[in-house]
């Protein structure tokens, strides 16, 4: 059946009532204790049959609203959404909720950084040891973080932060273990481009000349399992350079590690599709290597599955405008986006051919409010958040955090 846009928040638990069991004449001759099980037993049974959760995404903006159909099977948890860590549950009276954080002291378990500037960007360091890298937008700092370790600053970028410009995308080399290289997207006052950072060395760069605006200048990378570059670029104000083939904006550009067209590209190009206007993030499912971005237009966010060499054409999910979709992992056959907004996390189960399968969910994460960067861990369990409340959000004392969440919602279409 079709998602539908509800006119209200949160969860709505729609359960039949259960009637009580009428005894008859053979019930009768049963012990009171039995009676009393066979009862509990059918008010069971009509729970698991009649009870669902139907998620709903909050009515945040006007705006219209044209989600994907859901088909086939749904594989996806029907009961309800894990709560974050820490929020009233089952296991409460166990594991109290986290004071307010001290300063840029966070006693929430889950954070492992305080005290950055706006977060755009996250990758995980691979290895056993949970570091990361955190790339503030308006900075250009790029800080390696862990757990109950002080930040340390890696690199510091020149950058424009004008029009939404910035720091806005991380990726490690294909080759990280051996060459510890790091590849940035970032806004100056020129352009915007993707610069190489090896350790100890000035940033080089690998692809310039891509177009900058007064807006549509941020930008977000990946890695593909061929070990190519994937670059989103925005339309620099422009919607008519994303159309135009010549141009560099408003694109998926794929793109060696020395900024030439990748090999397999259509038409030997640098540009893998066309037709973007404000990328949000950029993320490749583990399992399939299939591509997913989150963009902006101005009545509305999108989810786009990019189909190599073709237009992006019509969007796999969207949401009201002013949701602000941006980072996202794909997880246990799961894709997962953030929202710079505040709205709870969005989860799709993906099925085949770019369909989704099961009920789409939301995980509720407003003890970390506004959200923008997402990256997932190298065992694929774990998925990395960055916050940026210090944008049109209310801050706290320990903001802006990166905080780390094992799976909350459970396997999707495509997993077994």
């Amino acid at each position: 059946m079709p998602a539908t846009h509800q006119r209200h928040t949160g969860l709505h638990l729609a359960c039949p009532t259960v009637r009580p069991c009428v005894p008859s004449p053979a019930r009768e001759r049963r012990s009171p204790a039995g009676r009393r099980a066979i009862s509990v037993l059918l008010a069971a049974a009509a729970l698991l049959a009649g009870c669902s959760v139907t998620p709903t995404f909050p009515d945040r903006a006007a705006g219209p609203f044209h989600p994907k159909l859901e088909t086939g099977t749904e594989t996806g948890p029907r009961l309800g959404i894990p709560q974050p860590p820490g929020a009233p549950g089952p296991s409460a009276q166990s594991r109290p909720p986290p004071g307010p954080p001290q300063g840029c002291t966070d006693p929430d378990p889950q954070v492992i950084a305080t005290c950055l500037e706006p977060i755009s960007a996250l990758v995980v360091l691979p290895g056993s040891a949970p570091v990361g890298l955190a790339a503030e937008r308006t900075t250009g700092r790029i800080l390696q973080v862990q757990r109950q370790r002080p930040n340390q600053e890696v690199a510091a970028l020149a950058v424009d932060p004008a029009g939404d410009g910035g720091l806005t995308g991380l990726a490690l080399s294909p080759s990280y273990s051996e060459d510890e290289l790091i590849y940035a997207y970032i806004t100056t006052s020129v352009d915007n481009r993707v610069v190489r950072i090896a350790p100890g060395d000035i940033p080089k760069p690998v692809l310039t000349g891509i177009p900058r605006g007064r807006t549509g200048n941020a930008g977000a990378l990946a890695v593909d399992s061929h070990g190519m570059l994937l670059v989103a670029t925005g339309n620099a104000g422009n919607p008519a350079a994303a159309e135009d083939p010549q141009s560099l904006a408003g694109k998926v550009l794929r793109i060696d590690t020395f900024g030439h067209p990748a090999p397999g590209n259509p038409g030997g190009s640098k540009v893998l599709v066309s037709g973007l206007h404000a990328p949000g993030g950029l993320c490749v499912d583990p399992l399939t290597n299939e591509l997913w971005i989150t963009d902006h237009e101005p009545d509305h966010d999108l989810l786009h599955r990019v189909p190599p060499g073709q237009p992006l054409g019509r969007a796999a999910w969207t949401w009201p405008g002013g949701i602000g979709a941006a980072g996202c992992v794909v997880m246990l056959g799961r894709i997962q986006i953030a929202f710079t907004s505040g709205a709870p996390m969005f989860a799709l189960g993906i099925g085949p051919a770019g369909t989704f399968v099961g009920p789409s969910l939301q995980i509720p994460l407003a003890r970390y409010g506004r959200l923008s960067a997402a990256a997932l861990s190298p065992d694929g369990h774990k998925m990395w958040l960055g916050t940026v409340n210090k944008t049109g959000g209310t801050p706290i004392s320990s903001d802006e955090r990166v905080f780390v969440l094992p799976d909350l919602v459970g396997p999707g279409g495509g997993q077994d």
